[in-house]
């Protein structure tokens, strides 16, 4: 088994190739425009339509011709607690093999750095809040989403690994819940702070007197802006270097009502919110500790309500567009 290299975080050299798996989705696409801003002059992509992350072989090829110096690996099967709910056999294994195939190819490919990507879903249901990263495996999962948490896990424990065996100075970061442009805005799909914007803005445009949010609304959740997340993954990988995951977030959470309130307003909607008990809350909260990330450099620029503004504007000029 090899030593882990004594490797110095530093800044990273604009010139080389830099691989962004999931560069489409909400997290990627925000990955590559910091990068662009950065300075980064050879970023690559492949859309799920060019190379299937989850075929072996065609990952494998694909390192083997692009051979990428960096990588950020922010591609995965995501959505909320229905589809969670709904294909946890999916959710399993399609994050599963699209981790295994590109975390192994850039392995042998000896990708420099790598910045594996997961979620805050990963900790325990009733983990001590705010929730430490040593907090990882000590406890029960939220059930609405285990089978995505334990692929995610998996994959932290993958770099741990490759860290050990190979000494390759790989990283993975665990942000909290996020949210902007490029988002699932889907009924089926969608997260909780999309979903909100998605419902009212319908709601809005027809003018229905009420909207029906699932659960009670007292659930408290920490969100997160991407174009956040993509500032602290680029400061990540040039000033940190460590086997423990890093919690990404703001460190203050509000309440799934309050969450509610400020979309409504913000889109523009005055009539009564309802809220259906029956359906299921999930966790009754989820926010993280960030002392370690802030420690290392990082802390959020971008306020809940601004974020909010922007991606109801995002959403408002994209409408007609958007994924399903």
């Amino acid at each position: 088994m090899a030593e882990e290299v004594q490797f110095s975080p530093g800044e990273l050299d604009r010139g080389a190739t830099f691989y962004v798996a999931g560069h489409r989705g909400l997290v990627g696409s925000a990955i590559q425009r910091r990068l662009e801003a950065a300075g980064f002059e050879a970023i690559i992509g492949q859309t799920s339509a060019q190379l299937d992350l989850r075929d072996r072989d065609a990952v494998f090829a694909f390192f083997a011709d692009a051979k990428p110096r960096y990588v950020v690996l922010a591609a995965a099967k995501v959505g909320g607690i229905l589809a969670n709910s709904t294909y946890p056999a999916e959710f399993l294994s399609d994050n599963l093999r699209i981790q295994l195939n590109v975390l192994d190819a850039a392995r042998e490919n000896d990708v420099e750095r790598l910045l594996f990507l997961g979620s805050s879903c990963i900790y325990p249901k009733f983990a001590p809040q705010p929730i430490r990263e040593d907090a990882l495996l000590t406890g029960h999962l939220e059930p609405t989403n285990d089978a995505y948490a334990i692929a995610k896990i998996a994959g932290i424990l993958h770099v741990q690994a490759v860290r050990r065996q190979y000494g390759l100075p790989w990283i993975s970061a665990m942000p909290t819940n996020l949210y902007g442009p490029n988002d699932n805005f889907s009924p089926t799909g969608s997260h909780v702070l999309p979903a909100l914007i998605r419902r009212y803005h319908e709601a809005t445009a027809t003018g229905a007197k009420s909207v029906t949010n699932w659960g009670t609304g007292t659930p408290r959740r920490e969100f997160l802006h991407v174009d956040d997340l993509a500032d602290a993954c680029l400061h990540m990988l040039e000033h940190y270097d460590g086997a423990e995951q890093l919690n990404v977030g703001t460190g203050t959470d509000i309440t799934i009502r309050e969450i509610a309130d400020t979309v409504a307003t913000t889109v523009g909607y005055s009539g009564e919110t309802n809220w259906d008990t029956t359906k299921p809350d999930g966790t009754p909260q989820k926010l993280l500790d960030v002392s370690a990330l802030a420690e290392a450099g990082w802390t959020s620029k971008i306020t809940l309500q601004e974020g909010i503004e922007q991606t109801v504007s995002w959403y408002r000029e994209h409408v007609a567009s958007l994924r399903e």
